[in-house]
């Protein structure tokens, strides 16, 4: 029996972070094509875009959702209902369909940027991920510029 304690997964944000990169774009079929090899790498899990931002986003990941077969294919939503529905539209063909939501988390973003009280962000993150969960039963959540991960503490 193997001791899954000791699992590495690999999680590959290539097809979302790698677009966040000057000059770095690629278009639907691009992206289909590098998932194809991320699943020939067997990566656990391929992030293949944020379907909301763009048409294109949403056409890619789709495509990858329907084709790509081995990995958890997941696509990128903010604590929005919109998002994520947007997002279940594209990953829900996939053999193993997953969301990944997020939402700011700090207190400078909290503030200034949602202007929302950290229980009002606790209740927009948990209806959230509710909400995600009927759609598809793997769902993942980052809190983004968590307190204190910058090593000068939290609030």
């Amino acid at each position: 029996m193997k001791d899954e304690s000791k699992k590495i997964t690999i999680f590959d944000t290539t097809l979302r972070d790698g677009e966040q990169s000057p000059g770095a774009s690629l278009n639907h079929r691009e992206k289909l094509d590098v998932a194809h090899q991320l699943a020939m790498l067997n990566v656990d899990v391929i992030e293949g875009g944020f379907p909301i931002a763009s048409p294109d986003d949403f056409k890619a990941v789709k495509a990858i959702a329907e084709t790509v077969k081995g990995p958890i294919i997941c696509g990128l939503a903010r604590c929005l209902e919109k998002d994520i529905i947007r997002c279940a539209e594209a990953v829900t063909p996939a053999e193993r369909p997953r969301i990944h939501v997020f939402l700011a988390t700090s207190k400078i973003h909290r503030e200034f940027k949602l202007k929302k009280a950290q229980s009002e962000i606790l209740r927009q993150a948990v209806a959230s991920i509710k909400f995600a969960k009927g759609f598809v039963n793997d769902i993942e959540f980052s809190p983004e510029e968590v307190p204190g991960a910058d090593g000068r503490g939290g609030d």
